[in-house]
């Protein structure tokens, strides 16, 4: 798939109720698929609903969260955000959470445009290190060809979506280059 077939967009807080549906399919979509991403099954529209309007829409107003949103041909195929609220011995950092590509869109290079378009909006927030954590071995492989090194893992980190055991997470960062400062 060629850069052209997909647009990759930062929403305000304002078009987020506007995108409720797809955001919330999306989030349902992956977690049906088995994705590890804070929630178990059963698992419907209205909790991924309430996810979308009431954890991420507020802190995407109060500008603590970028929310990035990939389409293509006018439907939303991913998602992906970037936690800007971090404490003040922190704020060189940002977080990055919940890259999510609906699995008829995956494998055709949509996630890895929003990682990379992560990194603009963190260096644009003047953040230099970029921290996240994930379940998923393939997950684990993509963030490592964008240059993420693997910080260690913690077992029995979370339920399983689909089933009842733990599994492990792994935790990973990236130190971007264009703006750390020198010590």
């Amino acid at each position: 798939m060629a850069a052209a077939d997909y647009r990759i967009n930062v929403l305000e807080a304002t078009e987020i109720a506007s995108y409720l549906e797809p955001l919330a399919e999306i989030l349902k979509a992956c977690v049906h698929d088995g994705a590890n991403v804070s929630f178990v099954l059963p698992f419907g529209d209205f909790e991924a609903q309430a996810f979308w309007r009431e954890k991420v829409a507020p802190s995407v107003a109060d500008g603590k969260r970028r929310l990035l949103v990939a389409e293509v041909d006018g439907v939303m195929a991913g998602t992906v955000q970037l936690n800007l609220e971090m404490t003040p011995n922190q704020a060189h950092r940002g977080e990055v959470s919940k890259l999510l590509v609906h699995p008829r869109f995956r494998r055709r290079g949509i996630g890895q445009a929003l990682m990379r378009e992560v990194e603009r909006q963190a260096i644009g927030a003047e953040r230099w290190l970029l921290t996240l954590d994930t379940a998923d071995a393939t997950a684990e492989r993509i963030y490592r060809a964008l240059g993420f090194t693997v910080a260690g893992s913690i077992p029995a980190f979370a339920r399983h979506p689909m089933e009842d055991r733990w599994e492990a997470t792994t935790y990973m960062y990236k130190i971007l280059e264009d703006i750390r400062p020198s010590n």
